[in-house]
């Protein structure tokens, strides 16, 4: 069988205008400045920059109504001026602007780069589903404002600036962010960090590698899509991943080891896992363990007889840094003593 073909953005070159919108929440007053500091280095980098009317505020969780705010996604990506939407950040209300979007446009428009995390893969998961068009699961606006990322965050511009038929590697880091500093331009990468196998200790572990079609996202957030017409995972199996199979990258934020197992127990029940190659999964943030349940206990019990690879305390997600995960992309991934990198090629 032959897949259908992913659709990918042009890559993104000086000169390009990324819009700023907020399909979620808003940026208060108080934090204006985080958009400012990211808008002089998104200049300094040869970007222009068009925010959103709703950027610059942010009331009960969003920026706007959800009738606002899915008009201003419609217009982005109508308006040909722009050539990729880099919403600030996250939020809890993404899934309400879904029924309104033109889903009719954009599987027709030119396709463009939407990059963030947290809610914002919400619209990212929904949008490759759809559409297959290919969409970047990566930091957020607000936290590209320093002038000096560290390696695995700054890697974001190569990968929005890979072309159709060319392939891009990232590589784990060194160190991880163990605690938020708000008031800090760059992450504060203080913990050394490894990526782990699930079923192998440190000391036994074993080399591994596997490849697929990518996707996922915060799973927080896009299991409330299970069961909506805004989670076609079945036809993007099969109409995209027949040949190659797919490789999950799944992170959490605020749920514990039971939360955690019930809604990976949840994707898998709704058939999300068919044809998988393997897992990757992010150091979970906002985590506690239930009783004497731990995070190893809800992987092992939802994806331990699966017997495919589950690597964990992988780049991504709430805890930076974070590779950039591109949904649709041909993925290959290796790992060896708690070193990992991802082989990303646009095909």
């Amino acid at each position: 069988m032959n897949n259908r073909s992913i659709r990918y953005p042009q890559p993104l070159a000086q000169g390009d205008m990324i819009g700023v919108a907020a399909p979620s929440s808003g940026v208060g007053e108080s934090l204006h400045h985080y958009l400012e500091e990211s808008k002089r280095n998104m200049e300094r980098l040869g970007f222009g920059v068009l925010e959103s009317p709703s950027l610059r505020h942010n009331t009960k969780c969003v920026s706007a109504s959800k009738e606002e705010r899915a008009e201003e996604m419609n217009e982005f990506f109508r308006n040909p001026n722009i050539q990729a939407i880099i919403p600030p950040w996250g939020g809890e209300f993404l899934m309400d602007i879904l029924p309104l979007l033109d889903w009719e446009a954009l599987k027709t428009l030119p396709p463009k780069w939407v990059m963030g995390y947290s809610d914002i893969s919400t619209f990212l998961f929904a949008y490759t589903l759809i559409t297959g068009t290919a969409s970047a699961h990566g930091t957020n606006y607000v936290d590209l404002r320093s002038n000096a990322l560290d390696p695995v965050t700054a890697r974001w511009i190569d990968v929005l600036q890979t072309k159709y038929g060319g392939q891009i590697t990232q590589s784990s880091s060194t160190h991880y962010q163990s605690a938020w500093k708000p008031e800090s331009p760059g992450f504060n990468l203080d913990t050394p960090s490894r990526w782990k196998q699930l079923g192998h200790s440190e000391d036994a572990d074993t080399a591994v590698s596997f490849s697929g079609r990518l996707i996922g996202g915060c799973m927080d957030t896009i299991t409330s899509l299970i069961g909506t017409p805004y989670a076609p995972v079945q036809s993007y199996l099969d109409q995209y991943c027949a040949d190659e199979g797919t490789i999950w990258y799944l992170e959490s934020c605020e749920m514990n080891a039971g939360d955690i197992y019930r809604h990976l127990w949840q994707m898998r029940q709704a058939g999300w896992f068919a044809g998988v190659k393997g897992f990757m999964l992010g150091r979970p943030a906002g985590y506690s363990d239930t009783a004497d349940f731990n995070f190893t206990d809800a992987l092992s019990s939802a994806l331990g007889d699966l017997d495919v690879p589950v690597l964990y305390d992988v780049d991504l997600g709430h805890v930076p840094p974070q590779l950039t995960f591109v949904n649709g992309a041909l993925g290959k991934v290796a790992y060896e003593n708690g070193r990992g990198s991802l082989e990303m090629a646009f095909v």
